[in-house]
């Protein structure tokens, strides 16, 4: 049914069941393609770099973002790919998951700012409402 997956994560408790809700559907379709996008948005990493810029390797904490992700797809051996991609995550996911034409985007209801605690997280608003296919939010 569902071919070309784009699941969009940040590391949140959220999209890690967005991924286990992605490797699911996946491996309901034989020849299905996970494409796992991670957005480093610019202004966050402009302040981790100055928060962090004693540290070796910045991009560490990112690679931890997504790993868990590859883990969860390489378990299920399901094919998958990673993106990361750059800008405001919100418009970046529906910009690309429209220029693509993915079949089905799967995102996390809430992301890791804090400031999302509350309502339906900004990004995955955005996306539902902006996105060409069809969205799934997960809880």
């Amino acid at each position: 049914m569902y071919q070309k997956i784009l699941l969009a994560t940040d590391g949140s408790q959220h999209s890690k069941r967005a991924a286990e809700n992605a490797v699911n559907i996946a491996k309901c379709s034989e020849g299905s393609m996970l494409e796992v996008v991670y957005v480093v948005d610019v202004e966050r990493a402009k302040s981790d770099v100055l928060t962090h810029w004693h540290a070796v390797d910045v991009n560490d904490s990112r690679k931890d973002q997504v790993s868990e992700v590859e883990r969860i797809a390489k378990d299920a051996g399901v094919n998958y790919e990673v993106k990361v991609l750059r800008g405001e995550p919100g418009p970046v996911i529906v910009k690309y998951a429209n220029e693509n034409q993915f079949d089905i985007v799967i995102i996390g209801s809430r992301g890791l700012n804090g400031l999302q605690e509350f309502v339906l997280g900004s990004v995955s608003h955005k996306v539902a409402k902006r996105a060409n296919c069809p969205v799934l939010i997960v809880k």
